[in-house]
């Protein structure tokens, strides 16, 4: 390693609070996200904001080669100077919601783990639910109610748009809580990790998918009115009770399935 880059790889990196960077320096924390994941050499692995590396060179050292994905070019040749000597990093410097897991997988499913930016965590959820059939799982980091609202039932105050469209494409199971020290800086909320494993394509609601989202949109768009109300042009009292909805019941009391079983009425 030459002096330039040993000097890129352990000088202070410049926080950008535009990015939500919080990295998370807890070496036991560390290392039961890697327990976690498991990495295994052969794998296809994509990790989504390594920030200074703190997952990526653990997980690099048990499989050998990996995939990051980066935005702050400032990074880039921090995580390319501490990784030289022990695995090969493919580092690709772009939003991740721009990349196309679909083209980077080739034909190898990905295993994809990411401590997640809090201010667009969902849109990288969804971004990645639309390329399940790429995908073996994922672990994610993320803020701990975002965790909670992604595996929350029916009747629960956090269960929402985001609860009905990830059980309906995957298993959800979180793993462990991570408090604020455990990153630098600390963030001011808790944190937590998730993993997400893709249901079989034959369990998930693909025909109807369209159709869904843009119920699920409407009902919780407006999730204090009732179901008559708030789905008003999309599904008639009728069309509700023929699948065996209350018209008077609201969103949050509706089961993923339950959006399933409307929109293939509707979708007749």
């Amino acid at each position: 390693m030459s002096r330039y880059s040993e000097r890129t790889a352990e000088s202070p990196h410049v926080l950008r609070k535009r990015f939500g960077q919080h990295f998370l320096h807890d070496q036991e924390i560390i290392a039961r996200i890697v327990q976690a994941v498991a990495p295994q050499p052969g794998q296809r692995i994509v990790e989504i904001g390594p920030g200074e590396g703190a997952i990526t060179l653990p997980m690099l050292r048990k499989c050998g080669k990996l995939t990051v994905i980066e935005l702050d070019r400032d990074l880039v040749p921090r995580i390319a100077a501490r990784s030289a000597g022990i695995g090969e990093v493919e580092i690709i410097n772009a939003d991740v919601l721009n990349v196309d897991l679909g083209k980077l997988a080739a034909g190898r499913k990905l295993r994809i783990v990411g401590n997640l930016p809090y201010n667009i965590s969902s849109p990288i959820l969804f971004h990645c639910i639309e390329h399940l059939d790429a995908i073996t799982d994922m672990h994610f980091m993320l803020q701990r109610e975002v965790v909670e609202r992604m595996a929350a039932a029916p009747g629960s105050k956090v269960y929402g748009r985001l609860s009905v469209m990830l059980q309906l494409a995957c298993h959800v199971e979180p793993l462990l809580a991570v408090p604020p020290q455990a990153f630098r800086p600390p963030p001011k909320v808790d944190s937590a990790v998730v993993r997400l494993t893709p249901l079989p394509r034959a369990q998930r609601p693909l025909e109807h998918l369209d159709l869904i989202t843009r119920l699920v949109r409407a009902a919780f768009g407006q999730r204090r009115k009732t179901l008559s109300n708030s789905l008003d042009g999309l599904a008639s009292v009728a069309d509700l009770k023929a699948v065996g909805i209350d018209p008077g019941a609201r969103a949050e009391q509706l089961s993923p399935q339950s959006f399933v079983r409307l929109a293939e009425h509707l979708g007749r």
